[in-house]
């Protein structure tokens, strides 16, 4: 007995620090399941349920909490082997709904277990508080730097003045011990005073001289600027939020811009797109139970009554947008040629974080903005300032690899033709 308790005060500290990396190890591992299932549910399964309510699928948390975890990882990966196999309960939940669910083979068990997680556990809450703080710090901290310039400037000011003063002071002082009579200037009114300087042939030059660049410095200015839009912003007909889409709910920017990643065009989303999610998220919780007015607009341009779910085509009417980023006719820019093949040597350039979408190096940070606008200034100095900046990125690169191959092929004197390097994409011709 006294050997079991020897053995114990040995090994007690060193089981309750295992037992609590244990913890600790288990608590990490849920959290990043959490994470990485908020992720999954947003790309894979949103477009048709919600967490706590019905949509076109039933409300996931409640049951999901209902499920045994194997048979809801054999559903979603392919509900329907299951009702071949003549399972009860997948035959029954059939029946909720006459839509049939997606599959989804590519998904692995543990990110199955990942959305399960998510969905058991919830929404997290935000914490809007904090950013509240950080930008009245941000805004704080602006005004100082205003403040402090422009008493600096006054002080400038006033120490000239004194300093003025004070050399007229010293020079009567040195006058006076010569034993140089002061004829004291006569008082003149401003007026005269100001008439008297324009009949000096030199304050006439320099005033002149001083109006003349100012002058050209505006008119230069306005010229140099004319066409720049930074910071443009119209009101669009519909409020949309990119950083509530892309901020908040952190949906891919190729989701909606599928455009940009394939061809010279990044592409508006046509109204059925953001049907996908809209047709069950409709924001009534901050207008007392209806639905919120502009989802309704969406639904108003498609004819769309979500009461019966049913479109009405004689309705349709199309979402006039407002152009933010408009480059001129003459200028050909190619999305693809950037995000696809530019990417990573953009990154490295801009230096963006590895969970920054490319976009971001010219549209700037689009997640945190409530309404779009034009963050940078298009400008063919900017574009020509990245090109000479920007070491590409070739190695690796399947687009760089294809024109070495052709090189190759040009040196050993066969015959190239146009196709070889890109000549038949979409893109070359049709913008």
């Amino acid at each position: 007995m006294r050997n079991i308790s020897l053995i114990v005060k040995r090994v007690w500290k060193s089981a309750l620090v295992f037992a609590a990396l244990s913890v600790l190890t288990v608590s990490a591992t849920q959290a990043q399941d959490v994470v990485e299932g908020r992720k999954l549910f947003k790309e894979n399964c949103s477009s048709c349920h919600q967490l706590t309510s019905n949509s076109t699928g039933p409300a996931l948390t409640a049951k999901l909490n209902e499920l045994d975890e194997a048979f809801a990882i054999k559903w979603i990966r392919n509900w329907k082997a299951l009702v071949d196999a003549g399972d009860k309960q997948a035959i029954e939940a059939t029946k909720f709904s006459p839509a049939e669910m997606s599959f989804f083979p590519r998904l692995t068990d543990v990110q199955i277990k990942s959305i399960i997680a998510y969905a058991k556990a919830g929404e997290p809450k935000k914490k809007e508080e904090a950013g509240a703080a950080a930008t009245a710090t941000d805004d704080g901290v602006s005004d100082f730097s205003v403040a402090g310039i422009i008493a600096i400037i006054l002080l400038s000011i006033v120490v000239l003045v004194v300093l003025g003063r004070a050399i007229k002071m010293l020079e009567r002082l040195i006058l006076q011990k010569q034993g140089v009579v002061i004829v004291e200037d006569e008082a003149v009114s401003f007026a005269v005073g100001i008439k008297g300087l324009f009949k000096n042939k030199k304050f006439v030059f320099f005033f002149i001289l001083c109006l003349a660049i100012s002058l050209g410095s505006f008119g230069w200015m306005g010229m140099w600027n004319t066409g720049v839009h930074t910071g443009y912003q119209p009101v669009q007909p519909i409020k949309f939020s990119h950083e509530l889409h892309a901020g908040v709910n952190q949906i891919d920017c190729q989701y909606c811009h599928a455009g940009a990643f394939k061809s010279k065009n990044a592409t508006i989303p046509s109204s059925n797109v953001c049907m996908n999610c809209h047709k069950s998220v409709q924001a009534t919780e901050k207008y007392d139970g209806q639905i919120s007015p502009e989802i309704q607009k969406i639904y108003n341009a498609l004819g769309y009554d979500p009461a019966t779910q049913t479109y009405d085509k004689s309705k349709e009417k199309p979402v006039e947008w407002i152009r933010v980023h408009n480059l001129p006719d003459f200028a050909y820019f190619n999305h693809s040629q950037h995000v696809v093949v530019g990417e990573a040597a953009i990154r490295k350039e801009k230096g963006l974080k590895p969970n920054e979408p490319v976009c971001f190096a010219c549209h700037g940070p689009v997640d945190t903005m409530p309404e779009i606008y034009q963050y940078s200034p298009l400008t063919m100095k900017w574009c020509i300032n990245c090109h000479k900046d920007t070491k590409l990125e070739v190695k690796g690169n399947a687009y760089y690899d294809k024109i070495i191959e052709t090189h190759e092929r040009i040196k050993k004197g066969e015959k190239i033709t146009p196709a070889a390097l890109g000549g038949i994409e979409c893109g070359k011709c049709h913008y």
